[in-house]
């Protein structure tokens, strides 16, 4: 089988979703098949940031063909990264199935288009956040709602299959009239961090970090829940003075206001900012040595980070939003609490912190009966089920 993965980044661009494709990309090729992936020359895009001029644009990695290939966007609030030569790479490529990855980007219309052009199915994994967890303001909801109106509707419902992660994923994909024709809920997978280096906390003696510590891993982005994050934390200092707050991952937009909010609160002594991690050896050591690891998002469709944290043993607080009641089953892997609440998060913290006992229990829970459930090998027997399917009808 002869397959086209396009997304709108992949390693090292860092993500969950760009993670994700390069894991089910390099099964496929493993299996025999034939992958390609058609992805952009971006880092990020928020802030807009190009591949280093030393990363290959095109590359063979792991059995898989990568080409990265130029995108431009609109400006400011407009933004909305254009591929260049995407239809024509796929109709080079003559792909038995076309596999595209999140709702609302410029691949997945192209996909669309080929998929007319050729009689190519195309299979769209949403990857869906709904208008109101969506970065930008008041204009950026707005022109995500024309979106929603004028023109998804054509490209969700000509999909051969629309994958998502939960079924609360796809009652939100609904929610706006799309009418998606074949569903499939297939949930990811979960990537086993290497062992910690050794020593007695390696993570907290490289940062600096004097206490026990809440930890957070992702972008600093305006979705994540941060600024109520602090809010909770802050109740949890004056619980324990020792307390710290370690937040680990690259800015997306939001640190200037964190850390604003930090000194605000008085807290500048008690929260670290480490920036992106790329020991991954390190990062396992973040996880297993935090005393709880925090989820404070407005969305996720499902939150993967959730998995790291709980297959060290960490017992988790995070949003019952998305996909995450759906796994995280609450009080037993850890607590959930409503998103963008600092007051919930407080309670939260202050329940578990000197609770040894009941942290133990949720992190053995989590570690020994959730995380397990999570393979790449079974997403992928799934997926390639549903290619079959779609490319013999």
């Amino acid at each position: 089988m002869k397959i086209a993965e396009l997304a709108t980044r992949y390693p090292p661009g860092p993500g969950g979703v760009e993670r994700h494709v390069e894991e089910i990309a390099r099964r496929f090729a493993v299996r025999g098949d034939g992958v390609t992936v058609l992805t952009s020359d971006l880092y990020r895009e928020f802030p807009w940031q190009r591949l280093a001029p030393d990363v290959p644009r095109t590359e063979q990695r792991a059995g898989v063909a990568i080409r990265r290939l130029p995108v431009w966007s609109l400006p400011g609030e407009l933004h909305y990264p254009f591929f260049r030569g995407l239809g024509s790479a796929l109709a080079a490529l003559r792909p038995d199935v076309v596999h595209a990855h999140t709702y609302g980007t410029n691949q997945a219309a192209v996909a669309r288009r080929y998929g007319r052009a050729s009689g190519t199915p195309y299979v769209l994994t949403a990857h869906y956040h709904p208008i109101w967890s969506i970065e930008g303001g008041w204009f950026r909801h707005r022109l995500r709602g024309v979106y929603d109106r004028a023109l998804a509707s054509p490209i969700v419902r000509d999909a051969a299959c629309v994958v998502v992660q939960t079924r609360e994923e796809e009652r939100l994909l609904r929610a706006p009239g799309l009418a998606p024709g074949r569903v499939e809920v297939v949930p990811p997978g979960y990537t086993p961090l290497p062992p910690p280096p050794p020593g007695d906390r390696p993570f907290a003696a490289a940062q600096g970090v004097d206490g026990p510590f809440v930890l957070f891993v992702g972008r600093l982005a305006s979705n994540k829940g941060l600024l109520a994050l602090v809010a909770g934390f802050e109740a949890l200092a004056r619980h324990d003075p020792s307390a710290r707050l370690v937040l680990v991952g690259e800015d997306g937009g939001m640190r200037p206001r964190i850390e604003e909010e930090v000194r605000r609160r008085g807290l500048a002594e008690r929260v670290r900012f480490t920036g992106f991690v790329a020991d991954e050896r390190m990062l396992a050591a973040a996880f297993c040595e935090a005393r709880l690891f925090a989820l404070p998002s407005e969305y996720e469709a499902f939150g993967l980070v959730l998995l790291e944290a709980l297959a060290q043993g960490t017992p988790v607080v995070a949003s019952r939003v998305g996909g995450i009641p759906e796994f995280v089953p609450d009080g037993e892997a850890g607590r959930l609490v409503p998103p963008a609440d600092g007051a919930a998060l407080g309670e939260a913290f202050i329940d578990l912190w000197d609770d040894a006992a009941t942290r133990r229990r949720m992190g053995d829970f989590g570690r020994d009966r959730v995380v397990p459930r999570y393979t790449w090998d079974r997403l992928v027997d799934r997926l390639h089920a549903i290619f079959e399917e779609v490319i013999r009808h």
